[in-house]
């Protein structure tokens, strides 16, 4: 009877050290139970470590449901996080918990770059099958999320902030629209000056905070260099300040892809397109921004380099060149078109007409020159030098 009893016992141990060793062999063994390249498995909220645990046995994930379940249970103060998680490698029972507990859910990068406006970034989004253009337009063209800082602002646009955002495999565009404006307003509290960052009517120094923002909306699309910003920002507010048309390219470009007219290429007679964002045919600053600005752009619109600057045009490198005058500018001009042609920025000065060759020198005497050739060679010499003085011209 001792025996049996010893046998029995035996058996039971044997039965649990089998156990465990299955379990721990269960959670501490790499296993990749699914057919294809890679699984999603979304983990609905409020789910128990055992539907969990289910969950993840029906997809392929885990060994052994049994020993996940047990194994969370002897860590109930780490949750299971709800959420999408993406798989693609062996792994262990113990890796798995534990990527679920800390919540590492499936993301993809998606980057808003400085400058683009709304159309682009919804472009973008469906580009990457995200989500259609539709669904994000019809949320960013509602201001609602910055109407505390924002009251006069017609759309999300110059509020989503460029940065690299990681979204879900299926993202909502109300979430998405949310988080980047989020990202402005943190940025706006580090880089605005204090009396902006808690002033309810949305004034900074007297302007509204979407004047700022439209204002470095277009600093943004007319340089790419951070160092010229201020510069133009500068020049943008001098022409404010004297009632002068900002004739800001971006703008119309803008209001051609606001009306769906925009073709990708500006053409003259686009200049006089009718928009209320088109800087040419309208004084001051368009209604609201035009794109995206960053972070060197809405500290420029902040504080713009304070300049005699009222023009800019490109210099072929990526930067411009700037005048304070008309005259200068039209200098400037021409420069940019003789470097587009390949030639050096400066013309060179004209060269001076060659002297008249002289005769040579007798050897034994001289001539001496009297009346009218005398006379004559001085009106020479007179027609010669007005002829010099004509050939310098002005280029425009």
């Amino acid at each position: 009877m001792r025996r049996m009893v010893s046998i029995a016992a035996m058996l039971v141990v044997l039965g649990v050290v089998g156990v465990a060793a299955w379990m721990w062999f269960s959670l501490q063994s790499p296993y990749k139970g699914f057919a294809a390249q890679s699984v999603f498995v979304d983990l609905p909220h409020g789910a128990s470590s055992r539907t969990v645990a289910r969950l993840l046995k029906q997809n392929g994930v885990i060994r052994s449901a049994t020993a996940f379940e047990v194994y969370a249970r002897r860590h109930p103060r780490r949750r299971l996080q709800a959420g999408e998680y993406f798989f693609d490698h062996p792994i262990s029972g113990h890796d798995v918990f534990w990527q679920i507990a800390d919540g590492h859910v499936y993301e993809q990068p998606f980057t808003v770059r400085e400058g683009e406006t709304i159309f682009d970034i919804a472009h973008d989004l469906e580009a990457e099958q995200l989500m259609t253009s539709d669904e994000f337009l019809a949320v960013v063209q509602n201001p609602e999320l910055i109407r505390d800082i924002a009251p006069r602002a017609k759309s999300l646009e110059g509020f989503l902030f460029p940065a690299t955002y990681f979204l879900p495999r299926h993202p909502s565009p109300t979430e998405v629209a949310a988080e980047m404006v989020r990202k402005f307003r943190e940025e706006w509290q580090r880089i605005a000056p204090p009396e902006a960052q808690h002033d309810a009517a949305g004034l900074e120094h007297g302007r509204p905070v979407i004047s700022v923002v439209t204002l470095a909306s277009l600093v943004e699309r007319e340089t790419p260099k951070p160092e010229e910003r201020p510069l133009v920002a500068g020049a943008f507010e001098n022409r404010l300040r004297h009632n002068i048309a900002l004739q800001c390219d971006p703008t119309v470009i803008y209001a051609l892809q606001d009306a769906g007219q925009y073709r990708g290429k500006l053409t003259g007679a686009d200049l006089h397109f009718p928009s209320p964002y088109n800087t040419y045919a309208h004084p001051g600053l368009p209604p609201g921004p035009i794109g995206n600005p960053g972070e060197a752009s809405l500290r420029a619109a902040l504080d713009p380099a304070k300049t005699d600057y009222l023009y800019f045009v490109a210099n072929t490198q990526g930067g411009h060149f700037f005048a304070a005058t008309l005259v200068e500018h039209n200098r400037n001009v021409t420069k940019y078109r003789r470097l587009l042609a390949g030639l050096p920025a400066e013309s060179p000065d004209p060269a001076p007409d060659p002297a008249p060759a002289l005769a040579p020198a007798p050897v034994k005497h001289t001539a001496k020159v009297t009346g009218k050739r005398a006379s004559a060679a001085k009106q020479s010499q007179g027609k010669h030098k007005a002829s010099a003085k004509q050939k310098r011209v002005s280029v425009q």
